[in-house]
């Protein structure tokens, strides 16, 4: 029998959820099960509830479920918000200082225990044992891992250890419904964050600089990034603003290293005067939106999809960028190496959409991360006799222009903002400004030919559902689950969306009789997109915008509904 158990851990802010679901992540890893995790947290500092989600499957998981088997509850409000999502056979494991009472609940003393185990702060590392000792872990494995968390502090060792012990001891002889055998099998793969994702990618593409401001959800990537600076040729500077963090960055791009910043949607408006600059003056930048809902400060650690139409027409005027949104945690990865890579080749930025479901999942990734064997830089270093002659902005068919860098030759770099000629200096003559527009232009259909077409899974169905982006899992398995129902369904799913791809997957959504959007906005703003590049239009919505993810089951039942509606 296949495994297949969520567990939800909630409580206040500072009570040390993510230090209980990480323990259990990494102990699922331990036993070679594939793991899924997603948080769900306010914006207050202290106080307000959060809870983190954990998948666990014995074969690749993709989405967060919605149906839970074991509720771990460090306050009180955990139960009174989540009971009425367990499964039959579920349990609610709660502390029994909040005195818990009712259906499915079993109390266990985690504050009492912890002071016994060293002090009060240990009551996740207790709740944790207790909820391995319910899914019938071994505790020896637990240990293990406490041990390697906790390696350079010893007596902290101990103390965690004993903790997990007194929690575990407490509940192993509850029987549990949903426990399932634990086998020692080899480690799948690693764990790994969308926000590790992005950073380890950019450190793949050789990224030398990175600037940013602190703006949720999108710090986390900067924090890996500067734990990776001691051991890498890389510079992670915080700036005083957005509009600073984004300069900083096409200034460092100009004098020829691979640069980048990261913020969410409303620093991203800041920062479109500077993106304007990158446009005009052909300086290859990447930045990373990782969405959130708004518009001004919206929702802070909420998720959303509403930044799509924003980033390919951001800022004044036209000039080519390309857009990308990766699908899973691993393309999260593969897709920032192109980013740098393409912006580079094309001279143009190089925008990727996340969110914060994206950025604050946990994913067991069994597929290795492969950095680029070697790296192309699209540089060019004028020999003497040819430098008097340079021009920055020298016209071509496709437009890109060769690119020398200031200080690296005889070659005079001349970098402006304001329309220029193809030497550089500042020019309002009319055939001028023409020829300069198109020439920015003329990148356009190559770049197109880079895109990937989308995925497309079971292309040929009678029903498609259309997504971009971090929908791609829940999509898929809703997919699965609907076709083990007899359900003729299947899935397009975009990660490059601009410049729009030469081929748009336009077979499977010409032929499909029914045709829905998954998105997480308001508008199905890739509907659109989809209408206005290849004048198909999708005829269903399922829109979710309230700041939350879609869920596994959730979705299923959305997309049954709305098929029964239109039968």
């Amino acid at each position: 029998m296949s495994i297949d158990v969520t567990v939800k851990i909630g409580g206040e802010a500072g009570q040390g959820i993510q230090t209980v679901g990480t323990l259990l992540a990494r102990t699922c890893r331990r036993a070679g099960l594939y793991v899924m995790a997603v948080n769900d947290f306010e914006s207050r500092i202290r106080g307000g509830h959060n809870f983190f989600q954990a998948r666990i499957r014995d074969q690749v998981v993709r989405a967060a479920d919605d149906r839970v088997h074991l509720l771990v509850g460090l306050d009180a409000a955990t139960d009174d918000l989540h009971h009425d999502q367990l499964v039959p056979g579920g349990l609610a494991v709660m502390d029994d200082a909040s005195k818990p009472s009712g259906d499915k609940i079993l109390p266990v003393p985690f504050t009492a225990l912890a002071r016994e185990a060293g002090g009060k702060i240990l009551a996740n590392t207790v709740a944790a044992g207790a909820c391995l000792a319910l899914l019938g872990a071994p505790l020896e494995l637990f240990q293990d891992v406490l041990s390697e968390q906790f390696k350079e502090k010893p007596g902290v060792i101990q103390d965690n250890q004993k903790a997990a012990a007194l929690g575990y001891h407490a509940v192993e002889k509850t029987e549990f419904p949903h426990a399932f055998a634990w086998k020692e099998t080899a480690p799948k793969g690693m764990l790994l964050s969308g926000d590790q994702a992005i950073a380890l990618g950019a450190a793949a593409a050789d990224c030398r600089f990175s600037a940013f401001y602190p703006m949720s959800p999108s710090t986390g990537i900067h924090l890996h990034l500067t734990a990776l600076a001691d051991r890498l040729p890389l510079v992670v500077e915080q700036a005083e603003d957005e509009i600073a963090a984004v300069n900083m960055a096409v200034g460092a791009s100009f004098a020829g290293v691979r640069a980048m910043t990261a913020t969410s949607g409303g620093g991203f408006c800041l920062m479109t005067e500077g993106l304007g600059l990158a446009g005009m003056s052909e300086t290859p930048l990447v930045v990373i939106d990782a969405q959130r809902p708004g518009p001004a400060t919206g929702m802070a650690t909420r998720t959303a999809q509403a930044d799509l139409l924003f980033l390919i027409h951001a800022s004044q005027d036209e000039f080519p960028r390309f857009v990308f949104a990766p699908k899973t945690l691993e393309d999260g990865f593969t897709v920032t190496v192109r980013a740098f890579e393409l912006s580079e080749k094309y001279q143009v930025p190089a925008l990727i959409l996340v969110d914060q479901y994206f950025i604050d999942s946990l994913v067991l990734v069994d597929t290795p991360l492969q950095a680029p064997a070697s790296l192309e830089r699209f540089i060019l270093e004028p020999a003497p006799e040819a430098a008097a002659g340079y021009r920055r902005y020298a016209f071509t068919p496709e437009g890109v222009s060769p690119r020398a860098l200031p200080g690296r030759s005889r070659a005079l770099v001349v970098f402006d903002g304001n329309e220029h000629r193809d030497d550089g200096h500042t020019t309002e003559e009319a055939a001028n400004r023409t020829r300069m527009v198109d020439k920015r232009n003329a990148k356009i259909p190559s770049m197109r030919k880079e895109m990937h077409p989308p995925e497309t899974f079971h292309p040929d169905a009678e029903t498609i559902l259309v997504g971009w982006g971090s929908t791609y899992g829940v999509i898929r398995e809703t997919v699965e689950r609907l076709r083990e129902k007899s359900i003729d369904i299947g899935h397009v799913h975009f990660t490059d969306l601009w410049p729009f791809p030469v081929d748009p997957g336009k077979a499977a959504l010409a032929t499909a009789r029914r045709r829905i959007t998954v998105e997480n906005n308001s508008t199905g703003q890739l509907a659109r997109l989809l209408r206005q590049e290849t004048g198909i239009a999708l005829e269903g919505k399922i829109l979710k915008y309230d700041g939350r993810p879609f869920y596994a089951g959730e979705l299923e039942k959305r997309v049954r509904n709305l098929l029964e509606e239109g039968s």
